[in-house]
C-alpha cells in the first residue's frame, strides 16, 4: 500500500510504538500519524521510499530504500537506520529485549540483501559525508554511488557487534 504524505508527518514502525507511547514530550502523547510495517511504502512527492524493519538499535529501526535517476540511469538508494548501539546496551540476557542479539543479526543479513548504489545513513558519519560532499562537482564519479562502503560498513558493524556479544557472553559466564 502507498500513501502519500502532504504536510508534516510523525511515522514510527509498530515495534517502536509502544516504547513511543511512553514518552510524553511536553507532557503529551507521542504524536504518531502512521504505523509502518515492513515492507510499507510512502509516497513523498515524486518518490516513493520503502520501509525495511533493521531492529536491534531499536525494535522498530526502519531503513529506507527508494530508486533514484540521474542522467537517464536508475539507482538504488539505502538509507541505513542503524546497527551500531550505544554504551550500556545489553546484548545478552536482556530482560527489557530478550531477542536483541537475534534482532542485530537478522538486520546485517537483510541489509545484506538490499540492492544499494548509493548508501546513505541515519547520521552523516555513517556513510562519510565528510569526505564525500568536497569531492561533488569536482570530476569523475559522483563519490554517493558507494557500494563497496555499504558493504564495508555492514561488515564492521557486524565485526563490533560479534566482538561485543562475545565480550558480553565471556562476562555472563563468570
Amino acid at each position: 500500500m502507498v500513501k502519500e504524505l502532504t504536510g508534516a508527518r510523525v511515522m514510527a514502525m509498530a515495534e517502536d510504538v509502544p516504547a513511543l507511547k511512553r514518552m510524553t514530550p511536553g507532557g503529551k502523547p507521542h504524536p504518531i500519524d502512521r504505523v509502518l510495517h515492513d515492507g510499507d511504502d510512502v509516497k513523498l512527492g515524486g518518490s516513493t521510499l520503502t520501509a525495511h524493519l533493521t531492529p536491534g538499535h531499536t525494535k522498530g529501526c526502519t531503513t529506507w530504500s527508494m530508486k533514484a535517476t540521474e542522467g537517464g540511469k536508475t539507482y538504488d538508494v539505502v538509507v541505513v537506520c542503524s546497527v551500531g548501539w550505544n554504551p550500556g546496551y545489553i546484548l545478552v540476557n536482556n530482560k527489557d529485549y530478550p531477542e536483541i542479539s537475534n534482532d542485530y543479526a537478522r538486520s546485517f543479513a537483510k541489509l545484506r540483501k538490499l540492492p544499494c548504489d548509493i548508501f546513505l545513513g541515519a547520521h552523516s558519519g555513517f556513510y562519510n559525508l565528510a569526505g564525500k560532499y568536497p569531492k561533488l562537482g569536482h570530476g569523475g564519479e559522483n563519490p554517493f554511488f558507494d557500494h563497496a562502503g555499504y558493504l564495508a560498513y555492514i561488515d564492521e558493524k557486524e565485526r563490533s557487534f560479534q566482538a561485543e556479544l562475545s565480550r558480553q557472553k565471556a562476562q555472563q559466564d563468570k
